[in-house]
């Protein structure tokens, strides 16, 4: 993994971001962890609370949870994973930008496509992959609390392209992730949810999740009613 490059500084400001503060706050960065593998969640926790300034406040399973708990804890930080049950995490990031703005949204996952691009519009302040080293991501933490914007190497030249990128379809469906206009695209074409799931590593659950999520976007009446639509909007 290359080293973490920071949108709001230089490399070498951001080499002192990854080190332990020389005083620490007075009071503790607070973190919600949203990720639904409780084995990774747990590890997660044990490294984030080893470090003195900071503090995890809550954990939730699924967007949903971390809605309820973000309302009762009132996080710095929310380190989010976009592969969730239900609400997917760029929705997630969308609704706390706007309903609690003062949490700093970190995103923490194994999905390098064009969720990158979706998150960051969506408010997320940094982008991880779960294999960055315990240390980076502690750092990370640290960063995007502090105001900075803190991504990986890769993410970030995924993230420079992509934002320059034009969106397929947004303009038709301006309502939907780039996430659900992936799966709307798949479902056009044919695919069964099955096919989807394997097409994009995607549970079952979660791949049925986002087809009842776009439909109900697009107000269509059921699958077939979808196809219609979106093939006339020349998707599929």
């Amino acid at each position: 993994m290359s080293e973490l490059a920071s949108a709001s500084s230089a490399p070498s400001e951001l080499a002192s971001a990854s080190s332990a503060p020389s005083e620490l706050a007075s009071e503790p960065i607070e973190v919600l962890l949203v990720e639904d593998h409780p084995t990774f969640r747990f590890g997660l926790r044990m490294r984030l609370e080893a470090e003195p300034d900071i503090a995890v406040v809550g954990e939730a399973g699924s967007a949903e949870e971390a809605v309820a708990l973000v309302e009762t804890t009132a996080p710095d930080v929310a380190v989010v994973d976009l592969n969730l049950p239900g609400m997917d995490g760029v929705e997630l990031i969308r609704r706390l930008a706007v309903a609690a703005p003062h949490v700093a949204t970190l995103v923490l996952t194994m999905l390098s496509d064009d969720s990158v691009t979706a998150a960051v519009r969506a408010g997320a302040r940094g982008y991880l992959l779960k294999d960055a080293e315990p240390g980076r991501i502690v750092a990370a933490v640290r960063a995007v609390a502090a105001g900075e914007s803190v991504f990986s190497g890769a993410v970030a030249a995924q993230l420079l392209g992509g934002l320059a990128a034009p969106q397929p379809g947004r303009t038709v469906f301006p309502e939907l992730t780039a996430r659900e206009h992936q799966i709307l695209e798949l479902v056009a074409a044919g695919l069964t949810n099955t096919e989807i799931g394997r097409r994009l590593a995607l549970r079952p659950k979660t791949v049925r999740n986002y087809v009842a999520n776009v439909l109900a976007k697009i107000h269509a009446a059921d699958r077939a009613d979808a196809v219609l639509r979106a093939r006339r909007a020349g998707l599929g």
